[in-house]
């Protein structure tokens, strides 16, 4: 199953309707950054003048093997961390909770089980996505699993209901250049990388996208959640775009990986 995907506009069409969204009332307030560097000269903009962040990103970032810094291993390379402050602070329930994770991540990571990967790991998981932008909203589609993620930004705010979502609901606004996105109303079931660093339904992401040139995006967020750490925590990596020729998100439906001999397509060396 390794088919390439043209993402046409009919999936953007699409992605961008399918939240319903509630009310005109304002994005609830978030922190503002009074450390924001001004803008970059020569960044792309849309007709409306705002920064334009379509196109295809990944990190370089090793952040999805472990948040925190970590030794090598034989599952993981080394990493520096991307956590401000280096270690997250988890509740003593919630710490002996993550060892736990930590050594079931084999088999118990939801990424194994082709869940979907959640807010914010998706920014950072080692797979490109693809952003799609218009005056109301910010569509993101992810190659892993060829989910979606829909960023409001026509002032509407999160739904009464306290429905649970696997990417959060996302209601973002704009500081001068940077977008700052509130997300709530999470499902609770994700990962935030493959050391078994975990949230819950009580999760709640401010994340901040700033240009740092035409083709790199600093990406960054803030995390609370009363029922697992014991205050906010911050993370942060750089996005970079994909400029290879050709390039865009290809088929990666994981859980048809079992069934790869049931469909007739040429394999490699076969004929």
């Amino acid at each position: 199953m390794r088919h390439r995907v043209t993402l046409v506009g009919s999936l953007v069409i699409a992605a961008a309707v399918v939240w319903t969204t509630h009310g005109a009332a304002q994005v609830p307030a978030v922190p503002a950054n009074p450390a924001s560097p001004a803008s970059p000269a020569g960044i792309p903009r849309t007709a409306d003048g705002k920064p334009d962040f379509s196109g295809i990103w990944q990190t370089l970032s090793p952040a999805d093997y472990d948040l925190e810094p970590h030794h090598a291993r034989p599952d993981a390379p080394p990493g520096a961390g991307i956590v401000e402050g280096d270690v997250i602070p988890y509740q003593p329930w919630a710490l002996e909770q993550r060892k736990k994770n930590f050594g079931n991540r084999a088999t118990a990571d939801p990424r194994t089980k082709c869940y979907a990967l959640g807010t914010p790991r998706a920014i950072y998981y080692p797979e490109p996505f693809q952003i799609f932008q218009r005056p109301r909203d910010v569509t993101l589609v992810f190659q892993f699993g060829h989910p979606f993620r829909t960023i409001h930004t026509n002032g509407t705010k999160h739904p009464r209901e306290g429905v649970g979502f696997w990417y959060g609901d996302s209601r973002g606004r704009w500081e001068g250049d940077t977008l700052v996105v509130d997300v709530s109303d999470f499902i609770g079931e994700t990962w935030h990388d493959r050391a078994g660093n975990f949230t819950s339904d009580g999760l709640h992401v401010v994340e901040r996208w700033t240009f740092i040139d035409a083709n790199t995006i600093d990406y960054k967020a803030t995390l609370t959640d009363g029922k697992v750490y014991t205050r906010p925590w911050s993370l942060g990596v750089q996005l970079h775009r994909r400029r290879e020729p050709n390039v865009q998100l290809l088929e990666n439906y994981c859980y048809t990986l079992d069934y790869e001999d049931y469909y007739p397509y040429p394999k490699a060396g076969v004929k």
